[in-house]
């Protein structure tokens, strides 16, 4: 997976979160990148590592 991360980009990850959405959008980036679930308005922070694991595919960058 490149790991080009983007503000603003919207990624789907492997797995749902429990609100039923995959989709989440990139709100801020540093040693850990905090993403907002599009589907609950949730906001959880990975770290770079896990964020990329993580990661399916890039929906818009």
């Amino acid at each position: 997976m490149n790991s080009d991360i983007a503000l603003n980009q919207i990624v789907q990850l492997k797995k749902k979160h429990p609100c039923g959405g995959d989709r989440w959008k990139v709100v801020r980036i540093g040693a850990d990148i905090k993403i907002t679930c599009l589907t609950c308005g949730r906001t959880v922070m990975l770290d770079r590592q896990e964020y990329l694991r993580r990661i399916k595919k890039v929906e818009q960058a």
